[in-house]
């Protein structure tokens, strides 16, 4: 088993957490198809002792972050709740960037409005590749966020290693979340730096990603033949082999359901042996 906490900002939180991001209807916009399910599933997961809740306001939009704020406020006082800002969506479900310093900080805004809360103990600058925005404008934005009070701690989301290097120079950087998996694993690089720095490094998409019909994770021939071996899931070999990666790896699955939940909640109790080991990628 490994560990099962690690530092969040200035919190400490269980290293199997809960993604919010399935919570919406298809394609991450507009209400549930089973709203009460949806929040059984959240409260189940606070009740199973998860404490990191990654969501974002544009997830809907504000869809899934009134989903959390009717499921648990007010919210337990040792849940964190983690969100996002530099994107939106528009009427027709397309993801927008929303980049500028005015944009940051009124996503920041609209987080507090639809959770429920007077300050979010972190959120992610989620950089968009293809952005014309200084990179140094919006850390100051975000730094001027956290010294207003409105957010607890900054984190960076899709940064590349120079872009880590920048910001962890300028600001405290709470975490970094960005692609990783068994499979796919584009910022090593960024990975070897936390793992360093002792920074959280939170890997979306654990499981591959949920915009592709096929899953190349766990339909991986060495993630099926160990999951049948060790009596586990492919899913719950996915997640453990990030969970021994690494003591500062969070994990943050997303499902609308409770038996995959407690699926990836499970995952935390996997032990990988050195045959595991040895024959995953």
């Amino acid at each position: 088993m490994t560990d099962q906490t690690f530092t969040l900002g200035s919190r400490v939180v269980r290293r199997v957490g809960f993604g919010a991001m399935q919570l919406p209807g298809p394609g991450v916009f507009g209400p549930p198809k089973d709203r009460e399910g949806a929040l059984e599933v959240v409260r189940r997961a606070v009740d199973a002792g998860v404490n990191h809740i990654d969501t974002a306001q544009f997830y809907g939009p504000d869809v899934a972050n009134e989903l959390l704020r009717e499921a648990l406020h007010p919210y337990p006082d040792d849940l964190v709740l983690v969100s996002k800002v530099g994107a939106a969506r528009d009427a027709q479900a397309q993801w927008l960037p929303a980049q500028t310093p005015e944009a940051l900080r009124a996503g920041i805004e609209a987080n507090l409005a639809s959770l429920g809360l007077d300050q979010i103990p972190v959120v992610n600058l989620r950089r968009h590749p293809e952005s014309d925005v200084p990179f140094a404008e919006q850390l100051d934005a975000m730094e001027t966020a956290r010294g207003d009070g409105l957010i607890g701690a900054v984190g960076l989301s899709n940064v590349d290693l120079e872009q880590y290097r920048v910001a962890a120079a300028r600001i405290d950087i709470a975490c970094v979340q960005n692609p990783y998996n068994l499979v796919d694993t584009p910022d090593a690089d960024v990975f070897a730096a936390c793992r360093v720095d002792g920074v959280a490094f939170v890997p979306f998409f654990p499981l591959g990603s949920a915009f592709h019909a096929e899953n190349p994770v766990l339909t991986a021939a060495p993630v099926v033949a160990t999951a049948r071996r060790l009596g586990t899931t492919p899913a719950q070999i996915a997640l453990a082999w990030l969970l021994h990666l690494a003591p500062n790896v969070l994990l943050i699955p997303g499902t609308s359901s409770v038996e995959h939940l407690e699926e990836n909640l499970a995952a935390a109790h996997v032990v990988l042996d050195d045959e595991a080991m040895a024959v995953l990628p």
